[in-house]
């Protein structure tokens, strides 16, 4: 918008100059030429001002906040941006935002749209647990709900349509019912009276009403070809069928809920094995090229899909099944080149993987592999042992490098070449320094030594005449001997 104003104002001048000179002898042509560009150049300002303008009224839809943000909040609902205003994610985010609070003006929505400068206020910002950028809240009353969705508008209106609204909504007919299973693939509804599971069901709703709907019905309202075996009793309503809560075999409620609110077949990309990581259930992937129709991509990404749906019953408590779209992500998670098209197996709790040790070529050869996998007999890969830290430490700063060279290698040389060059000077200078403090030590210890020599021992003049004493020394006793003998013998 600020660059559009300066471009119009040097067109206008333009415009007056010729003006100016539309009366000259030499006939109207210069005039008429000048005019012609100042016609040219209106429509351009028209529509600069109409750029502007749309901008600003998308961003009118979007609140800034400030620090009275804190004590007006409550009385609405609010869905809040928390940005850096240096921070990439933020300015790509930004765009989609202001989509969102024109979306959700326009149908009524009761929540408010918000951006807050997290830097400007921090106090704030720290109160709401804010610890990234950017960061999306829902904040209900005094409950502030985090959006770890992806960062589309479409997901971004429905996380807030759904948190906003009632925590249980009620279904009152099977005709709301029908309307509810168009709309969601996933859903769990509760059926029957009052009861401790009730309570069970709302708890766990609190927590995580920001992944799935949670409703409430009689039993007249629910299908006729579902079968309950007792009532009280929670229904999760997924891939054209049903499953019920076993508290004996499924455990926890909220356990079970968080395992079964993906679809039994997902396109799995990077946020969507993050979030499987929370169920505890092992996720089966056909790694294709959704762009190759050749025959074993599309024959591997079929047979996957047959066992999520022909062994929903035996598998789906301990897997997960879907495919991915290219190797890139699968081989940094792997921390190896796999060739396309491959199945793998992930463990997302313990980083381990399982590949098949012979070529997939039917549904039943998948389902012998993961069989295999439930009884131990298959060989797990990975993990997050000392020596695989240490591997992934060693891999990630490999790929470092790798993608800074790729990206700019002259960027590269400078941030890589500069340490190594001072550490190499470094070493050098340290090396050179103990090379000579110790030929000089050689040669200090040696002088010494010879210093010791001559003090101790006296030159060899003097050891010479030294001997000679002593020799003198014996003969004059040897003497004496020889006396004294003489004189016994007299």
């Amino acid at each position: 918008m600020a660059d559009a104003a300066p471009r119009c104002l040097p067109m206008r001048s333009e415009g007056r100059s010729a003006r100016r000179r539309a009366v000259s002898p030499s006939g109207r042509t210069r005039s008429s030429v000048n005019m012609a560009a100042l016609g040219g150049w209106r429509p351009r300002c028209l529509w600069a001002a109409v750029v502007a303008l749309a901008l600003a009224s998308e961003a009118a839809f979007v609140e800034d906040l400030d620090e009275s943000f804190k004590e007006n909040r409550k009385d609405d609902i609010w869905l809040v941006d928390f940005y850096a205003p240096w921070c990439g994610h933020c300015k790509k985010l930004e765009p989609v935002w202001n989509e969102v609070g024109i979306e959700m003006k326009n149908m009524g929505s009761p929540v408010r749209v918000g951006k807050m400068d997290a830097t400007s206020f921090s106090s704030i910002a720290s109160e709401f647990g804010v610890r990234g950028y950017p960061t999306i809240k829902l904040l209900k009353g005094d409950l502030a709900y985090n959006y770890r969705g992806p960062r589309t508008k479409d997901d971004i209106i429905e996380f807030a349509n759904r948190v906003a609204g009632p925590l249980i909504r009620p279904l009152p007919s099977q005709h709301m019912f029908e309307h509810v299973q168009k709309r969601h693939r996933v859903f769990f509804v509760y059926v029957g009276g009052e009861s401790p599971l009730k309570e069970k069901y709302i708890e766990v709703a609190s927590e995580l009403i920001v992944y799935t709907y949670f409703f409430s019905a009689s039993e007249d309202v629910l299908p006729e070809y579902l079968t309950l075996p007792e009532l009280p009793a929670v229904v999760v309503f997924k891939d054209g069928t049903y499953f019920v809560y076993d508290e004996y075999e499924d455990g926890d409620l909220s356990s079970w809920i968080n395992r079964e609110r993906f679809q039994g077949y997902l396109t799995v990309d990077g946020f969507t094995l993050y979030e499987l990581g929370d169920t505890g259930k092992l996720v089966a992937i056909a790694v294709i090229d959704d762009k190759n129709s050749s025959v074993e991509h599309t024959r591997l990404k079929s047979i996957i899909q047959e066992v999520a749906r022909d062994y929903r019953d035996h598998f789906h408590r301990d897997f997960q099944f879907g495919h991915m779209d290219g190797n890139d992500y699968i081989n940094s998670l792997l921390m190896d080149d796999l060739t396309i098209p491959t199945i793998v197996v992930l463990n997302t709790s313990n980083q381990q993987y399982f590949l098949p040790d012979r070529h997939i070529e039917n549904t039943e050869d998948m389902v012998q592999f993961i069989n295999n996998i439930l009884d131990g007999t298959a060989e797990a890969q990975g993990g997050d042992g000392v020596l695989q830290r240490i591997k992934r430490i060693v891999y990630d700063a490999k790929s470092t490098v790798v993608s800074v060279f790729k990206s700019s290698p002259l960027l590269g040389c400078f941030l890589f070449g500069l340490p190594l060059g001072v550490i190499s000077i470094m070493c050098y200078g340290i090396c050179t320094a103990d090379t000579d403090g110790g030929v000089d030590e050689h040669e200090a210890v040696k002088k010494e030594n010879s210093d010791r020599e001559l003090t101790d021992d006296g030159s060899e003049e003097e050891q010479e005449e030294e001997k000679n004493g002593k020799y003198e020394e014996l003969s004059d006793g040897e003497l004496k001997q020889k006396d004294l003998l003489e004189k016994k013998k007299d």
